[in-house]
């Protein structure tokens, strides 16, 4: 049984939105998930899903993408994207698969880990962060506190973390973010959000602090789940 994760399926069965329009990587890109995915994860696997997992808008048109996931070995633990608008209710997203489980506020479980987490958010940066983005900011800042205390309250000691958005700003300032991760001693960090080369380097990648960060977009992973633990 292994942990894995890979992000930013940016899936779209349901509508017409190729991603080969981001670069020639990306041409038949649920293929190339699809089998190496197949490779190396097994049924008793669970794989680590950190966002923008679908263009749709609508859950009822995400289903097609949810559905794909579904189909393939593991059990999967998903959180929101910025790109996920078909999000909808917990109660809702938890009901529909027995192997996919939905995160947020909330926690679940490998082996004797816990895994918490929350969409995340940009960080205060030079560039853009106004009172709009202070404020998602902040509420995310209390989810994740929410989704961790949840498994403190049940007696876990051992986190992994997935968030969408990178863990800091561009210049790798201590965010909120770090602040929490460090203080509850999470162990690990798995992110996506960032595309293209530039965006690559820009993320926090390798322990800072006795917290491991490892970027899980798709591309970066030249789409191969990654092996966590």
């Amino acid at each position: 049984m292994a942990l894995f994760a890979i992000g930013d399926l940016h899936l779209s069965f349901s509508s017409n939105k190729p991603m080969d329009v981001f670069g020639e990587n990306w041409i038949n890109h649920t293929e190339k998930i699809k089998n190496n995915w197949i490779k190396n994860i097994k049924g008793e696997d669970t794989i680590l899903i950190p966002g923008d997992i679908s263009w749709a808008m609508k859950l009822k048109e995400a289903i097609y993408d949810l559905n794909w996931i579904n189909n393939l070995p593991g059990k999967k633990i998903l959180i929101r994207g910025n790109h996920d608008y078909w999000w909808t209710s917990l109660s809702k997203m938890n009901s529909l698969f027995e192997n996919m489980m939905f995160l947020q506020n909330n926690y679940f479980t490998y082996e004797d880990y816990a895994i918490c987490g929350t969409r995340g958010w940009i960080c205060p940066n030079e560039n853009k962060f106004d009172e709009h983005d202070k404020k998602i900011y902040e509420r995310e800042l209390h989810r994740l506190r929410l989704s961790l205390n949840a498994a403190v309250k049940d007696g876990y000691d051992k986190f992994i973390v997935m968030t969408h958005y990178p863990p800091t700003n561009e210049k790798f300032e201590k965010s909120g973010f770090i602040e929490i991760y460090e203080e509850y001693k999470v162990e690990k960090v798995v992110y996506g959000h960032l595309h293209d080369l530039d965006s690559f380097e820009a993320g926090l990648k390798g322990v800072l602090n006795g917290v491991e960060y490892i970027l899980t977009s798709c591309d970066y992973l030249n789409f191969n789940p990654i092996r966590i633990l």
